[in-house]
């Protein structure tokens, strides 16, 4: 592993999604999946606006996401993946995590690559 590497994205991590997209988009689109298995990932990117975004842009969202630092976000991550929008938002239910990771994960080795969040994205 390169030190140099981690280093800076470790440093992105603490970019602000609210420096991507709109606040207001955002808690429209945490308000819009607030009840237990209504969260639609293809929805939520459009409602917040990942969809307009350039690909370093999406990629700069999913190093926020990435919450550990380790390249993937694994299942863990995804359960809280609203709550990085906004950190009032509830937990994915269990459900909505598999379908999510299932959704994104190209090569099934259980955990969401930048490329396949930014193929999901792009879907």
């Amino acid at each position: 592993m390169r030190p140099e590497a981690g280093q800076t994205h470790l440093k992105r991590t603490n970019m602000s999604i609210t420096s991507i997209l709109s606040a207001a988009a955002i808690d429209g689109a945490v308000k819009d999946c607030q009840a237990p298995d209504s969260f639609c990932y293809k929805k939520f990117f459009q409602m917040c606006g990942l969809t307009k975004k350039s690909a370093q842009e999406v990629k700069d969202v999913f190093s926020v996401l990435d919450n550990d630092g380790s390249g993937y976000i694994e299942e863990e991550e995804l359960k809280f993946f609203l709550q990085r929008f906004s950190s009032g938002a509830r937990v994915l239910t269990d459900k909505e995590t598999k379908a999510f990771l299932s959704a994104a994960d190209g090569d099934n080795d259980g955990k969401i690559g930048a490329q396949e969040f930014q193929t999901l994205v792009s879907s």
